[in-house]
């Protein structure tokens, strides 16, 4: 009996040897994420691999050129819809017009809502009844306004991530079968420019745990210390774990119009806009529709898009896109369908050709 014993206790060292060991490998395994590098280096098309998706493009800037965009890109959208865009701050100058989207909404998303959540920031959007009275005052009123996080947060999985392998969204989000991504594609003071990526990967994140997992490293006192390459990447590890939520039910729309180099988070006190109007893009491949829309601001001549360019640049913004790539979410070439001239095929330096100077008012 004591030789047994002996033996069995044996057994049961070796094996918790053997699980302690197994547990300090998979330990050394999980390398400490290390930030990417060149988001403020531009490739050029001519530079770029891979396959080509198509995005579509239109001048009109007006109810009929966002319908018309949308259409082209809606055939996933089914069942309960939301239609996620920035409803910005109160009076804010620069966000999509509410009668364009109300426009739309009433010809082909009907029974659709706006989806928003809370902001991480104080202020007016910061708690939910701050943000419904907000939304009165953009005049967000011709349809429900789902506050995603006003009651709780689910956590969606992030696969294939370095910072996160979950990302906490507003728990709402869930109860949606379809998302429309209708984004105000402009500058951004932490990201370099917003597109269809912030609108997601910021738009989603619940206020007060999703967007500091983001934007704040623990047990400091600065909240947007996280910056440059790492914020772009778990930006764009967010916006990831929406679309791999949806599937082929998500689709995009990027409105280049009053493109500040400030968010619509900062309203009124956004930088006056000096970037020339452009036009509307659509596609159903996210990386393609904002790598289009970056290419047209750099197709640009050097006054049009200066103030741009540098904000894009000084924060090391063009990592939303090259992430993106690395991580499958689409492809950086694309055919650039010209709407207004026949589906003819163009260039991004084709599309910015003869813009006229930005003066406020314009459409």
């Amino acid at each position: 009996m004591k030789r047994t014993g002996i033996i069995m206790i044996a057994v049961l060292m070796v094996a918790g040897a053997t699980a302690i060991a197994g547990s300090l490998q998979k330990t050394e395994k999980k390398a400490v994420p290390v930030p990417g590098k060149d988001g403020n280096k531009y490739v050029p098309y001519g530079e770029r691999t891979g396959n080509e998706s198509i995005v579509y493009f239109t001048r009109k800037l007006n109810p009929e050129g966002l319908i018309q965009a949308y259409e082209q890109v809606s055939a996933g959208i089914e069942g309960k819809v939301g239609v996620k865009l920035h409803t910005g701050e109160p009076k804010g100058p620069n966000i999509i017009p509410r009668e364009w989207v109300k426009e739309l909404m009433q010809k082909d998303l009907p029974d659709a809502r706006i989806v928003e959540t809370n902001t991480y920031y104080t202020g007016d959007r910061y708690t939910t009844e701050q943000h419904r009275k907000t939304l009165e005052v953009n005049g967000w009123t011709f349809c429900p306004v789902d506050i995603l996080d006003e009651q709780d947060t689910v956590t969606l999985p992030v696969h294939g991530g370095k910072w996160f392998d979950r990302m906490s969204v507003g728990s709402h989000l869930t109860d949606y079968n379809s998302l429309v991504v209708l984004t105000h594609f402009k500058g951004h003071t932490q990201g370099g420019f917003g597109g269809s990526n912030k609108n997601i990967g910021i738009g989603c994140a619940d206020g007060r745990i999703g967007k500091a997992w983001i934007h704040t490293t623990p047990g400091q006192d600065n909240q947007w210390d996280i910056a440059e390459e790492e914020f772009m990447e778990r930006m764009t590890e967010s916006t990831k774990s929406v679309i791999d939520h949806f599937g082929k039910h998500i689709t995009y729309v990027n409105v280049m119009r009053n493109m500040s180099v400030s968010c619509d988070c900062e309203g009124v006190n956004a930088e006056p806009v000096v970037t020339p109007n452009v036009g509307i893009l659509s596609s159903t491949d996210i990386l393609a529709l904002d790598q289009a829309c970056i290419d047209l601001v750099y197709a640009m001549t050097e006054e049009e898009h200066h103030d741009l360019v540098e904000r894009i640049e000084s924060r090391h913004g063009l990592r939303q896109l090259s992430y993106m790539k690395e991580l499958g979410m689409g492809n950086d070439r694309y055919v650039l369908i010209d709407l207004d001239n026949g589906g003819k095929r163009i260039t991004a330096a084709e599309a910015v050709k003869g813009l006229k100077p930005f003066t406020a008012g314009q459409e």
